[in-house]
C-alpha cells in the first residue's frame, strides 16, 4: 500500500492519512481522476476506526485535493482545485509562525531554516521527476 501511518506518532492518523494522500498527488503515485479506496477499505486495510479516514477524506474535500462522486467515491482533483490562494498563504503563515518561532528560540539561523525547507522541498522535487 502506498499510505502508511505510524499509530504512536504524535500526529493525528487523520492528518497521517490526509498528508500521505497529499504526498502522493505530488510524487505522482496519485493521479487526477484517480479513485482512492473507499471509506471503510481504506480503515480495514489501515486496521483503524472507518471515522478516521472519513474525517480525513472530509478535510481532503474540503481543501479541494478530493471530490466525491455516488459511483466513484472519492477521487483525485485536478491540480487546478487545490492551487494556492491567498487563503492558503494565511493558513500557511499561521502554520510556519509557531515553527519559526521555536527555531528561533533554539538558536536556529534564518539560513539554517530557509536551508532546511529548501531540502525539503527539493527532496520532493526529485521524487516527482524520479517517479514522472
Amino acid at each position: 500500500m502506498w499510505l502508511t501511518i505510524d499509530l504512536n506518532a504524535d500526529v493525528p492518523i487523520y492528518t497521517q492519512i490526509r498528508n500521505g494522500i497529499i504526498e502522493g498527488i505530488l510524487t505522482g503515485e496519485l493521479m487526477p481522476g484517480e479513485s482512492l479506496p473507499s471509506v471503510r477499505q481504506l480503515a480495514s486495510d489501515l486496521g483503524i476506526n472507518l471515522h478516521t479516514v472519513n474525517k480525513a477524506y472530509g478535510v481532503l474535500k474540503q481543501e479541494g485535493f478530493i471530490r466525491v462522486h455516488r459511483k466513484k467515491g472519492a477521487v483525485i482533483n485536478s491540480p487546478e482545485s487545490y492551487r494556492a490562494g491567498e487563503g492558503y498563504y494565511g493558513r500557511l503563515r499561521d502554520q510556519l509562525q509557531p515553527l519559526i518561532a521555536e527555531a528561533r528560540c533554539r538558536g536556529v539561523s534564518v539560513d539554517d531554516f530557509k536551508g532546511i525547507c529548501g531540502q525539503i522541498y527539493e527532496h520532493y522535487q526529485a521524487r516527482r521527476n524520479d517517479d514522472g
